[in-house]
């Protein structure tokens, strides 16, 4: 009569360093690489929102201003050229967040939610970057000051502004539908599992 067999420990040479399993050390291993790699992403696509700020002083279209020495007012009433500048910075963070996507999906096509979740807070960033440089490099903001060097009966350029701060939320949503529209289309796919069968079950009666 034998002694039945007990489960026993594998010897010290076996098992992992420190008694952490194998599995959750390279799992957390992978996260930290996730983690910087979303930092650098949200880091890249922050800076350029410099781009796009200088694109958005270059093509936005000004609203004209006139003086008459004694108050400012604008030149034509009429005029959409401030619905224009608003419309110019949606556009174009429109076409910055669709880049800025594929761009990240093509570096990393695994995706996950660090590099998401980087990619999200970086072209909020970078929006905000865009909407400061513009209106740094734009025409100044002292609307007296100018009026007084444009003299009285000239014409100056008003301050670039964003009337409508939703705006800076286009890039960010661009960012998000393509990259997940890329990752529907083009991403990994999970092996199927293979069929498991019962012993016996597939036998052919004789």
């Amino acid at each position: 009569m034998t002694a039945p067999l007990t489960p026993h420990d594998p010897p010290a040479d076996e098992q992992p360093a420190g008694g952490v399993p194998a599995a959750a050390s390279a799992g957390r291993e992978e996260l930290h690489t996730e983690l910087r790699q979303a930092a650098v992403i949200a880091a890249a696509v922050a800076v350029a929102g410099v781009l796009l700020g200088l694109l958005w002083v270059w093509l936005a279209p000004r609203v004209p201003l006139i003086s008459d020495g004694k108050a400012v007012y604008l030149r034509n009433s009429e005029g959409e050229q401030a619905i224009g500048a608003d419309g110019m910075f949606v556009l174009l963070a429109l076409g910055f967040g669709a880049v800025s996507a594929a761009v990240v999906f093509l570096l990393r096509r695994r995706g996950g939610v660090p590099l998401v979740a980087g990619l999200a807070a970086g072209s909020l960033v970078a929006s905000v970057i865009a909407w400061r440089v513009g209106i740094a490099l734009g025409p100044t903001s002292d609307v007296v000051a100018a009026a007084r060097a444009a003299g009285r009966g000239v014409v100056f350029d008003a301050p670039l502004k964003l009337a409508a701060k939703g705006a800076l939320l286009a890039w960010p949503l661009a960012a998000m539908a393509v990259h997940l529209a890329l990752t529907a289309l083009f991403g990994p796919r999970d092996p199927e599992p293979e069929p498991h069968w019962p012993a016996g079950e597939h036998d052919v009666p004789a």
